[in-house]
């Protein structure tokens, strides 16, 4: 959950950072456009909330994208949300017992590394479309429990 924190003190110092640079004459002014070279093929790499994103493109000679290969934060950050998704599923499992909060607490380990999924798969908050596999230690599926 520290990741929420993280973001807060990332939001707080790009506010601080914004209202520096809409103060910044040359930033403001009104000569902007840089000349363009030649189309091509570029790649761009910057850090976000859920993660570092890089986005590869390539043009044809009319600057007309042909080409487009995003790999984004879920992607990078695969293995630990599989293991905190894994241990937060784990912690409210006892003695066969499944919480009624399972899924959401779930959801919540999740969103720690990618608050932005339910934008991108066109779900509302608190509603993301989650299946829970409870399996036995040989294997063999003991429960399913589903939101949608």
């Amino acid at each position: 959950m520290a990741m929420h924190w993280a973001r807060v003190i990332e939001m707080l110092y790009a506010a601080e950072w914004m209202l520096e640079l809409s103060q910044d004459p040359e930033i403001t002014d009104t000569n902007i456009r840089g000349k363009l070279d030649t189309p091509g093929e570029g790649v761009g790499i910057l850090e976000a909330p859920r993660g570092t994103l890089t986005h590869h493109y390539k043009a044809d000679d009319n600057g007309i994208t042909t080409f487009v290969n995003l790999v984004v934060g879920t992607t990078n950050n695969n293995a630990p949300i599989n293991l905190d998704v894994k241990k937060s599923a784990s912690a409210l499992i006892k003695n066969w017992q499944v919480s009624n909060g399972l899924l959401n607490m779930v959801e919540m380990a999740y969103r720690a590394y990618d608050p932005c999924n339910s934008c991108a798969t066109h779900t509302l908050p608190g509603q993301m479309p989650m299946r829970a596999i409870i399996r036995r230690s040989d294997g063999s599926v003991y429960k399913v429990l589903s939101n949608f």
